[in-house]
């Protein structure tokens, strides 16, 4: 994943992670997930890049009940639960959550998009569901 979605540049990786961490200290965790995981895209098996550098993007996902807040009502697959990202394709869903995505995508020079999900959600989907997941920081299980 660092070479894929970082260039190879831990220490670049490491800031993202912190950037976010400190830029919404209410999740109680975040991870990576998709193609940037995998290598592959989801849909086509496409490998990550396949269109050129910084072509694909990174999927964030905030992790926790408090990060849901940062989004609008209309900006969820599951009201409450489980948000759409925050991307070029809704890119009002999470204002204050904006310059975050802003800074990342300068910073990794590719699109970022940011999503917010409740604990057993993230659970489900990439324990049952086996969908591969990189846990940026914090715990999952932390949500009462």
């Amino acid at each position: 994943m660092v070479r894929l979605a970082f260039g190879g540049d831990e220490a670049k990786f490491d800031e993202f992670v912190r950037i976010v961490k400190e830029a919404v200290p209410e999740a109680d965790a975040a991870v990576l997930r998709g193609s940037s995981i995998t290598g592959f895209r989801w849909k086509d098996d496409a490998p990550f890049d396949c269109e050129g550098p910084g072509t694909s993007d990174l999927d964030l996902t905030l992790v926790g009940s408090d990060v849901l807040n940062y989004y609008s009502v209309t900006g969820y697959w599951i009201p409450g639960i489980h948000s759409r990202p925050l991307s070029d394709e809704d890119p009002d869903i999470a204002p204050d959550l904006k310059p975050l995505r802003e800074r990342l995508m300068n910073m990794v020079h590719r699109p970022v998009n940011i999503q917010g999900t409740r604990d057993w959600f993230q659970y489900f989907r990439g324990e049952i569901l086996e969908q591969p997941y990189l846990l940026l920081f914090g715990s999952l299980g932390s949500e009462s």
